[in-house]
């Protein structure tokens, strides 16, 4: 029964109680993760270093911000059990499609400026010889209109 496909997503595609309150654009998970579920993919969630950082009434920062040793240590510190996770799956013939990430996030951004733990995850992943695919939901979506749209997006990128 089992897919035995693996993707990781940024926490707040799961949890958008998660995110800066300003910047939140759904009021759970982001509805096109219905449509992940029902695809069959396996759904790792990556722990959000920014609510781990500063809290959840943390304002809104840049990468700036962010790229410092102690934040770095704590994306790589975060990312280490996903990372053991991950390497079993592959071992046991598993397909990891990919990542989905955030994009212009100071954190999780992956395309352009990347983000603080997008960069650590994908160095760790390299030492590995893991170069993912990727994904990002775009700074404009918004969950209401763009859900089954983006979904398309992310199944032809990911090969879903």
């Amino acid at each position: 029964m089992r897919s035995k496909k693996i993707i990781l997503t940024s926490h707040c595609i799961l949890n958008q109680n998660s995110v800066v309150e300003s910047l939140a654009r759904a009021k759970g998970a982001f509805g096109f993760v219905k449509d992940l579920v029902e695809s069959g993919v396996g759904i790792i969630q990556l722990p959000c270093p920014e609510f781990r950082f500063l809290g959840i009434t943390r304002k809104p920062m840049e990468k700036a911000d962010y790229d410092n040793p102690e934040y770095r240590k704590l994306c790589q510190k975060l990312f280490m059990p996903v990372l053991e996770d991950l390497l079993v799956y592959i071992e046991n013939g598993y397909e990891f499609c990919g990542i989905i990430g955030i994009n212009q996030s100071p954190t999780c951004s992956i395309s352009g400026n990347r983000g603080v733990f997008m960069e650590e995850i994908f160095k760790l992943l390299s030492s590995k010889g893991i170069e993912p695919k990727y994904f990002e939901v775009p700074e404009d979506y918004n969950d209401e209109k763009d859900s089954a749209k983006l979904f398309d997006k992310i199944k032809n990128t990911l090969g879903l």
